[in-house]
């Protein structure tokens, strides 16, 4: 749900009239000046066509891009002031990252894409396989764990790669068109799994144009030339 911070949880994500432009001439405003609050175990949806600005708020989102104005604190935490190498350790460690293209390495095995993630978070070796395994256990996934990508269906693709976003276990879960790429049974598929991981209390916040991945979301937020208007 998108509510006001409390003392105890701060927000998962809190923005503050933060926006984005592009030089040019006239500069392209791709993010109008913008306030939202994430907090714990929100699920949200954001929607909006084609060059509407939700790469932008996605880049900002997954600190891929710093704002030129405004401020966006991720669990409390002022990232827009943090230095590069801060934002790089918030992003592996506590953002999960869901692309419609999977991104998965073709020649490793599902168990060795998935340990790749803990590698770039600093999880320690002695650690690393337990937890890919334990998170291709929570996608389903555990007896394909020695294929290789290029011999899995694409759900079982997605799949990985949402295992992979989430064996840091991060704060926060965003998913950019997850199921673009994908028929309307297996995109149910992976639709489910967002709801068993929102049950389990991941914060999400997928990104689409499709109205159907849209309505699963708890909260739905549109973009349209930059401006966010809350749905619901």
């Amino acid at each position: 749900m998108i509510q006001t911070e409390t003392e105890q949880h701060p927000p998962v994500i809190e923005l503050r009239g933060l926006s984005r432009s592009f030089p040019g001439d006239p500069p392209v405003l791709a993010l109008r000046p913008t306030d939202l609050v994430l907090a714990e175990g929100d699920y949200l949806s954001i929607v909006g066509p084609s060059g509407s600005g939700k790469s932008t708020l996605l880049n900002l989102l997954g600190l891929l891009d710093r704002p030129t104005q405004g401020e966006y604190f991720l669990d409390g935490e002022p990232s827009h002031t943090v230095n590069e190498r801060r934002r790089t350790a918030l992003r592996a460690g506590r953002i999960g990252f869901v692309f419609q293209a999977f991104h998965l390495l073709p020649h490793r095995t599902v168990l060795e894409n998935v340990m790749l993630a803990t590698l770039y978070a600093g999880v320690p070796r002695a650690q690393r396989q337990a937890r890919a395994v334990a998170a291709l256990k929570r996608v389903h996934l555990q007896h394909r764990m020695n294929f290789r990508p290029p011999t899995l269906s694409g759900g079982e693709r997605q799949r990985v790669a949402v295992a992979r976003a989430v064996v840091t276990s991060p704060r926060l879960l965003l998913a950019d068109e997850p199921t673009g790429n994908l028929d309307s049974t297996t995109s149910g598929e992976v639709l489910d799994l967002f709801d068993e991981l929102h049950s389990d209390g991941l914060t999400l916040a997928v990104i689409t144009h499709d109205d159907d991945v849209a309505a699963r979301a708890a909260r739905s937020v549109r973009i349209t030339d930059g401006r966010l208007e809350v749905l619901r």
